[in-house]
């Protein structure tokens, strides 16, 4: 006897029920394991690259962990300490361009009146903060992350997933369509073929575009004297995968840095904003149209409310994670109102053989 549509509602209701509460239960015990997830999914298409070549699967997964360990220990060895020195002169020139700001309005203001009273008492205010904060402030959030048992996890756990599931990826795909319904295989093969296309078009390709934009700018910033360029070129790269934070987060902190360093040299100010002009130009028109193109598939202002729920959710990493997700909801909401347009409840015929 054939499962009623509403049984089988119904089951599925469930199901996806108690999903969601055992990964709420779970929590952030879950992280290293989808972290690894998704770098095997990322990575899967370069092992199938290689497997057409003539390697097999364990040679190609060995080879791709290879080029991903080299890259790691090349970036932690030559990168990151850059990243940290540079960040750590940030926060303590910090105290020194407030003064700097104080000499300025003291010299436009010589009377002193009110408002510009009270502005002289909130920058020394914020400078003293500086001062007592500011050159630990970096060395302090490293050493607490790094006792962190769940960042060690992270780091040890989600690469060892990552090997293993990549190892036997085709393998799990193949076994999980075996356990699709047989009645709805081909249209969950469809949704998920949507699916893994919105979100291969969006998340590699933006991560071409970050590592694009990082380099580019921070090479820039570096070869006109800004100072700390490398450090907020490579910052609004990373930032650049989540839409419109990059550009305002790296263009704000740009022209601020040289507007305090370049003041008696106003043209290098002109040419700081002339470089993330150029940058989102270039982006906006060449490196997305190409790289990433219309995967995502979702208005401007439904992007913005993505960021703004998922931000208010989840944070930082909920920023991360908005657009990615959103697209993949997309595409349920579009075959959702696909199946609406063609049942009885918007055409308000009745199916054949229903009296």
């Amino acid at each position: 006897m054939a499962v009623t549509a509403r049984k089988q509602a119904m089951f599925w209701g469930i199901g996806f029920l108690l999903l969601a509460l055992t990964l709420w239960a779970l929590g952030s015990t879950l992280v290293p394991f989808m972290l690894g997830a998704a770098i095997a999914y990322l990575l899967d298409p370069l092992a199938d690259r290689l497997e057409r070549l003539g390697l097999g699967r364990v040679a190609a997964t060995a080879i791709i962990a290879l080029l991903v360990v080299f890259g790691f220990v090349l970036t932690m060895g030559l990168v990151v300490p850059a990243l940290i020195d540079q960040g750590q002169q940030l926060v303590a020139a910090v105290p020194k361009w407030i003064a700097w700001m104080q000499e300025m309005l003291a010299r436009r203001f010589p009377s002193g009146d009110d408002q510009e009273a009270l502005l002289r008492r909130g920058l020394t205010t914020l400078q003293e903060h500086f001062k007592e904060i500011g050159p630990g402030v970096i060395n302090s959030v490293l050493a607490s992350s790094m006792a962190v048992v769940d960042f060690v996890l992270l780091m040890v756990v989600a690469p060892v997933v990552a090997f293993y599931l990549l190892l036997d990826w085709d393998r799990m795909l193949a076994t999980l369509d075996g356990w699709l319904p047989r009645e709805h295989a081909p249209t969950i093969r469809a949704i998920m073929r949507d699916i893994d296309r919105t979100l291969a078009g969006f998340v590699r390709g933006q991560l071409s575009v970050c590592l694009i934009q990082g380099t580019f700018y921070a090479v820039a910033l570096t070869l006109i004297g800004l100072p700390f360029g490398f450090l907020v070129g490579m910052l609004a790269g990373l930032l650049a995968f989540i839409p419109y934070v990059g550009a305002l987060v790296g263009g704000v902190l740009s022209m601020a840095i040289a507007i305090f360093s370049f003041w008696e040299q106003p043209l290098w100010i002109f040419v700081t904003a002339g470089i993330f002009a150029f940058g989102q130009f270039v982006e906006g028109n060449v490196l997305t149209p190409k790289l990433v193109g219309k995967s995502v598939g979702l208005h401007p202002v439904l992007l913005i409310l993505a960021l703004a729920v998922f931000g208010r959710l989840f944070g930082f990493a909920g920023m991360l994670v908005a657009v990615p997700v959103a697209a993949s909801l997309g595409v349920l909401g579009r075959f959702a109102v696909g199946r609406y347009l063609e049942s009885p409840l918007y055409t308000g015929r009745r199916p054949p053989g229903v009296g």
